[in-house]
């Protein structure tokens, strides 16, 4: 029976971060019961089984890891016992159900497995699999592990007296659980009195570097520190300390902190720590000069540089791993054809077996003999290479490789020396590569911020497509176009590019490629049509679209569970879009395909409030012989056409015309109803050759029948016909309405009507039409309450102010007597008229004499 010294358990989610979150899981585990050995092909293999079980399986995975005597053993278990077992070479794949296919993504994790492991299996259950594997551990050989050549006696490091090894426990919460007697006389503090109290009340941390707690949390650590013999008050004394993480039985972590004297460092010391390389071993430096904090791209390729001429190499490169850990991005290069390579996606565990992992170093002799061993390298003329390690508490963050064009070049010692210059660089790395993230977080935020602010600005279908380009360029791409959909496709609707002299260029090769497909998926696509495009129309190599068109992306404007439009970034011939820059993108389609959306609506409804305010608008105006006429109308409101106010002329019978201005209670659409209604009912019930008073009559009762929606109405309609002698007869009935005034050629204004009840309160009404002649010269000038009710604080207009106004108009046009009342009105107060305002005006031109 197997003995389980420890264990450890976590269940992931079925989600695209849980493998990275599995691989730190098992790999903390490990490294906390001290077997760093096994790491790696431990977080390899349930890399694999965790994706199978999150990602093709899309079920929950559990994760156990159990240390045994000889072996840890390591188990996945998932929902989806389905899943066939992998094939191998002697039994038939083709055919058979219970093998899976060698070459399909199904049974990898299985195959790696049986690759690897010592020994593993499939277990199932009712509605579960679990899969094991078990890793032997190495052996603890007794004898000699490690050795130094023998040293004249002069160099040997000394020892000031006996030596004091302090060992120190300090539990999850920084407290003390154990300390033993070494402890004691080095701290000067018996065990009763430092147990159960914070480890950061004995010890004085370097300001400089990972706090107290973070280094508590790591793996290993060793370093220098000042503690407080005797308390705090006390003198401080230098000590040398490594520290180890370690997982009870129970699985419940602390930290082992084993202590001596600084001037006693070398019996903890480690081998090649620090500047430490083993002897024959010449240490490699990659960090030479200033470079700013903030640039990690300078870093990096610095490093590079220096790698290639530290090992006299022809090229180098350095790659660094996504956030899932599962693909390395290109991020430094010196040497290698094709800059357009850059940040190229390149598989973690692409390797063909274990011993060509990116988690271990390794020497290539002739990459001639295996070309697939290094992609990158395809096609360089490059045969050596050594590739090492990035790794940060045994966490690999990157890759860096050293190339050569001639074979067998490089050797192991070159890649021990090159694996520890990459061991030293690696946590200044990792720290550059996160301030870059966080400030391309902060960024990222602060653009999205400022999207959402522009977009939510204007309501205008056009400059909202014109924002969207505008902010995806160059930001996020070299250029930008925007489809709209439509039920037959999609069509083209905006082209941006950085460089406006090529927007042309582009728009012309956009409109010969077929449009995308609008898929509903949300995600991105890579889309190559305008290269094929390009090349089938012999343009490829054409001066118009040298350096245009590079990888090239999809991202679907999604709003209201429809798709609405396409988002297409394009960078420039060579270059690949960031994983960073792609989600960034993600977030923006996502904003700017609700404000599309939003402005279509607006759009669609404006155009159709427009078209019915338009039909409520009388036709063109009639000419009537011997008459001036002239109208000026305002409706108040933003987009508003039509209000409350209305005015109209037409003829009723030969000589003679009808005419009318009026006033609906209130603004807006409701408004604007019952002046459709009052319009349409005049003009009808005067061709029915009712009068004045008549018209009105039916009018108000028309208004009453409308019920809860019928609003009370002020008007004054009138009807006139030219005589021979050049005068005008007219007929008026004035209803509530502002009364019209009269100007004579001698500049008097008198009201030119009385005033009599309004439409729409009073069943029954008496009204009485008033006739007079307006003669050559006379000016009869009709307003509504907008004009004579307009103020400023506690002034208005007035009647008075209005015929103060017209008594200025002798001899003016109609027009410009329409004019000069509308320029009174605007003057009268700073701020815009608040209400519905219409304003008519007939004249009688003056004879002309011979």
């Amino acid at each position: 029976m197997v003995t389980v010294t420890a264990r450890a358990a976590a269940t992931f989610e079925p989600v695209g971060r849980s493998a990275a979150a599995a691989r730190g899981f098992v790999r903390d585990a490990l490294l906390g019961w001290g077997l760093p050995e096994v790491v790696d092909d431990a977080v390899v293999l349930v890399s694999e089984l965790v994706t199978n079980a999150v990602v093709h399986a899309g079920t929950a995975a559990e994760v156990g890891c159990l240390r045994e005597e000889t072996t840890i053993r390591i188990e996945v278990t998932d929902r989806h016992p389905e899943r066939g077992l992998p094939s191998f070479a002697n039994v038939p794949a083709q055919g058979s159900e219970r093998y899976g296919d060698p070459d399909g993504e199904g049974g990898r994790g299985l195959l790696m497995c049986s690759a690897i492991s010592s020994c593993w299996g499939v277990e199932y259950s009712a509605g579960q699999k679990t899969v094991w594997f078990r890793l032997a551990l190495p052996e603890h050989i007794i004898g000699t592990r490690y050795a130094l050549p023998a040293l004249p006696g002069g160099e040997l490091p000394g020892a000031d007296g006996p030596v004091l090894v302090a060992v120190v426990q300090v539990d999850e919460q920084g407290l003390v659980r154990s300390w033993n007697p070494d402890a004691e006389v080095l701290f000067q503090l018996p065990a009763e009195q430092a147990l159960d109290r914070p480890w950061s009340s004995y010890v004085h941390w370097p300001a400089n570097g990972p706090a107290l707690p973070e280094t508590l949390r790591l793996a290993r650590w060793e370093g220098g520190f000042s503690i407080r013999p005797g308390g705090a008050d006390g003198p401080e004394a230098e000590v040398y300390a490594v520290q180890v993480r370690v997982r009870d039985t129970h699985g419940v972590p602390s930290t082992l902190c084993l202590l001596v004297r600084e001037t006693d460092r070398a019996v903890l010391r480690s081998p090649a720590t620090g500047s430490d390389a083993p002897v024959g071993i010449e240490p490699l430096d990659l960090l030479v000069g200033h470079i700013a904090p903030d640039d990690l791209g300078g870093l990096l390729q610095r490093i590079v540089e220096r790698a290639r001429d530290l090992l006299d190499a022809d090229a180098a490169y350095l790659l660094l791993t996504t956030d899932d850990e599962t693909e390395f991005e290109l991020r430094a290069a010196t040497g290698l054809p094709g800059a357009g390579r850059r940040h190229a996606p390149i598989p973690v565990d692409s390797g063909a077996g274990r011993y060509d992992s990116a988690r271990l170093p390794a020497v290539h002799e002739d990459l001639a003999v295996r070309p697939n061993v290094a992609p990158l390298l395809a096609g360089s003329g490059l045969r050596s290479l050594i590739t090492v390690p990035l790794k940060v508490d045994g966490r690999l963050t990157g890759s860096l490789g050293v190339a050569a064009a001639a074979p067998g070049r490089y050797d192991n010692e070159d890649a021990l020396r090159l694996q520890f210059a990459a061991d030293r660089v690696a946590l200044a790395l990792e720290s550059a590569r996160l301030t870059e993230l966080e400030r391309l977080r902060r960024g990222s935020l602060s653009f999205l911020v400022e999207a959402s602010d522009l977009l939510a600005g204007t309501l205008e279908h056009g400059q909202t497509l014109a924002l969207m380009a505008q902010m995806a360029v160059p930001t996020l791409a070299t250029w930008c176009a925007v489809y709209t959909t439509h039920d037959s496709g999609a069509d083209l609707a905006f082209v941006l590019h950085q460089d406006e002299d090529r927007i042309d260029q582009l728009r012309a090769l956009l409109d010969k490629t077929p449009a995308p497909e609008a898929s509903p998926d949300n995600g991105v696509r890579f889309w190559n049509a305008p290269v094929e495009t390009a090349r089938q129309g012999g343009q490829a190599d054409s001066p118009g679209l040298t350096g245009l068109l590079g990888e090239t992306v999809v991202l679907p404007l999604a709003a209201r569970n429809r798709v609405i439009g396409l988002l297409v970034l394009g960078v420039s011939t060579g270059q690949r879009f960031r994983q960073e820059m792609l989600e960034l993108a993600q977030d923006l389609s996502r904003r700017a395909a609700l404000a599309l959306d939003n402005s279509r609506l607006y759009s669609e409804r404006t155009a159709t409030s427009q078209a019915f305010q338009r039909a409520l608008l009388p036709p063109e105006l009639p000419k009537i012989p011997g008459v001036e006429v002239e109208v000026f109308y305002q409706a108040a409101g933003e987009g508003n056409e039509v209000g409350g106010d209305f005015y109209d002329i037409f003829p009723i019978r030969e000589g003679t015309y009808g005419f009318a201005i009026g006033d609906v209670c209130g603004t807006g659409p409701e408004a604007a109803a019952v002046t459709g209604l009052a319009r349409h009912a005049l003009r009808l019930l005067a061709r029915e050759g009712l009068d004045g008073p008549q018209l009105l009559g039916r009018l108000n009762t028309a208004i009453l029948d409308e019920g809860s929606r019928s609003r009370f109405l002020t008007l004054l309609y009138g009807e006139l016909t030219p005589r021979a002698d050049g005068s005008t007869e007219l007929s008026l009935v004035c209803a509530g309405h502002p009364l019209p005034l009269r100007l004579t050629v001698d500049g008097r204004v008198d009201a030119a009507a009385t005033p009599q009840p309004l439409l729409g309160v009073m069943d029954e009404l008496d009204l009485v039409a008033e006739q007079f002649v307006l003669h050559p010269g006379e000016v009869l000038l009709c307003v509504t309450d907008g004009v004579t009710e307009r103020r400023e604080g506690q002034r208005m207009l007035g009647d008075d102010g209005l015929a103060a106004v017209l008594s200025g108009c002798t001899g003016l046009t109609a027009g410009a007597v329409a004019a000069r009342v509308q320029r009174a009105v605007e003057r009268f107060a700073p701020e815009p008229p608040s209400d519905d305002m219409a304003i008519l005006t007939l004249r009688i031109p003056e004879q002309r004499t011979g």
